[in-house]
């Protein structure tokens, strides 16, 4: 069979994503600070956009005359008089004098003129700022003041460099020898000196050993206690008191007594000089009732630069000849036009987003969780004319601030739970709320099963498998029946 080549003209039609599309389905998914972050590199990298600032208001003459020139404003607000020689007039609020020492705090100290006598300095910026200091920095503090020598110093702060966040000493003590150059009995032994510093329960390398530090830095010892963390933990979790007791022949009353102890320890010592600051949500939406007991709905484009075309640039463009220069300031014109048409898409699709939540969740904004229903994407989608996947892209890393809390949009879709009634009117959200309140409500010395959950939800028209209420209760950081129980 002979092969020959042809040449074929097909005409289809397919869709192709213009630049703009691209560029718009990328800003969707994006958050605040991210979005912020892209706005500012494209003020940088593209000369056509500029950034919107409030406009200054200028004072202007009475009779109409022309506002004054920057130089002579600040002439003007430093008091000083122009060089026409022009007289002050008494009566203008701006020359007239001002009593600088009653504006300033008291607690200011202005530099003296030349020949009076020296001020104090002043303490640096640094000095001055505050700043918490972190657990390397107290457990290195500590040992400065522990130990004398340069080697005893060098191992510990390689003892200080294998610690983690939590307080617990990872590395082995082979591997601690081995970085320092020192022996094991040297890195053991001050490693038993570091395990004294504050907070009681660092440098250890067990829970088992955390709690026994503590334990064993109590003002009295307690024999219980140390016996119940060396050889009985496992046990304490299993809540073998009765067993326990039997084998340290030993009262329960005292068994529980020590065990309240241990619980009081601390787990994770290095904790308390945790340096992660508290991160704040800023929402992007924000929902307000008015006087009519309807829901208003507001963007918030706080943090986010506001940007236009400069008119110099523009007008550049316009008569600009060289050819060259013209088709660089007219791609970016066109990716300037680009960016502040997909940013506009974005607070419109955003905005248009939360208005059919709260329009769909108006029960839940007037009474709360209990009476939150279940919603998908395409209840969204279909209610604003929109493709699923915009919806799943703009509810990505969005917050919305509620009369209920501030909450991310996908909060608001979930899986609904069918009721005895044949409807899905039960959302997930909903049911584990009930779950948690019945876990409240059970008696302690009695706690109920997950069988008995179910039952209790049939009774409030929550048609649900024992698997469901193990899952729902599993991720409520909520523990079996057998481990809620209290015996005493």
């Amino acid at each position: 069979m002979a092969m020959e080549m042809k040449l074929n003209l097909k005409m289809a039609q397919k869709l192709v994503m213009t630049p703009m599309l691209q560029q718009a389905i990328k800003l969707l998914p994006l958050a605040r600070l991210e979005l912020a972050q892209l706005v500012r590199q494209e003020l940088v990298d593209n000369p056509i956009l500029e950034e919107l600032i409030d406009e200054e208001s200028f004072l202007e003459d009475e009779d109409g005359e022309p506002e004054a020139s920057p130089e002579d404003n600040l002439l003007d607000s430093l008091g000083e008089t122009p060089v026409d020689g022009d007289k002050k007039d008494d009566n203008d609020p701006i020359e007239q004098e001002v009593d600088w020492e009653n504006f300033l705090q008291d607690n200011y100290e202005y530099s003296p003129s030349p020949g009076a006598e020296a001020a104090p300095e002043r303490p640096s910026i640094e000095a001055t700022y505050k700043k918490d200091p972190s657990l390397s920095d107290h457990l290195h503090w500590q040992l400065s003041l522990t130990v004398d020598s340069d080697e005893d110093k060098f191992i510990g702060s390689c003892i200080i460099g294998n610690i983690q966040s939590d307080g617990y000493c990872t590395a082995e003590l082979s591997e601690l020898a081995e970085i320092s150059n020192s022996t094991v009995e040297d890195v053991e032994r001050i490693l038993k000196i570091m395990q004294t510093f504050e907070p009681l329960g660092v440098c250890a390398r067990t829970l088992q050993e955390c709690l026994m530090i503590q334990a064993q830095a109590l003002p009295e010892r307690l024999e219980t206690v140390e016996i119940l963390i060396d050889k009985y933990l496992e046990k304490i979790n299993e809540r073998f008191y009765q067993k326990i007791a039997n084998e340290l022949k030993r009262s329960v009353e005292e068994i529980i007594d020590a065990i309240e102890i241990i619980r009081s320890f601390d787990p994770k010592p290095g904790f308390n000089f945790s340096s992660e600051g508290t991160d704040y949500v800023i929402p992007d939406l924000v929902v307000l009732k008015n006087e009519k007991g309807e829901y208003d709905v507001t963007l918030n484009d706080e943090g986010i630069p506001r940007i236009t075309i400069s008119p110099y640039y523009q007008t550049l463009l316009k008569s600009s000849r060289e050819s060259e220069t013209k088709e660089y300031l007219e791609n970016k014109y066109r990716s300037a036009m680009w960016l502040i048409k997909s940013i506009d898409q974005r607070r419109q699709t955003i905005y248009k987003v939360g208005k059919s939540i709260v329009k769909l969740q108006k029960e839940f904004l007037d009474e709360g969780l209990a009476h939150l229903r279940p919603m998908v994407l395409r209840d969204v989608a279909q209610d604003i004319e929109m493709h699923e996947s915009t919806v799943s892209r703009i509810t990505t890393n969005k917050y919305i601030d509620t009369p209920q809390g501030i909450f991310e949009l996908k909060f608001f879709f979930h899986s609904g739970i069918k009721s005895y009634t044949g409807d899905n009117n039960l959302s997930s959200i909903r049911v584990k709320t009930m779950i948690k309140e019945i876990v409240q409500d059970e008696d302690p010395k009695k706690p109920y099963t997950d069988d008995e959950m179910v039952e209790i939800l049939m009774k409030k028209n929550a048609k649900i498998a024992r698997r469901t209420v193990t899952k729902y209760r599993k991720e409520l950081n909520l523990p079996p029946a057998s481990k809620r129980k209290k015996f005493y």
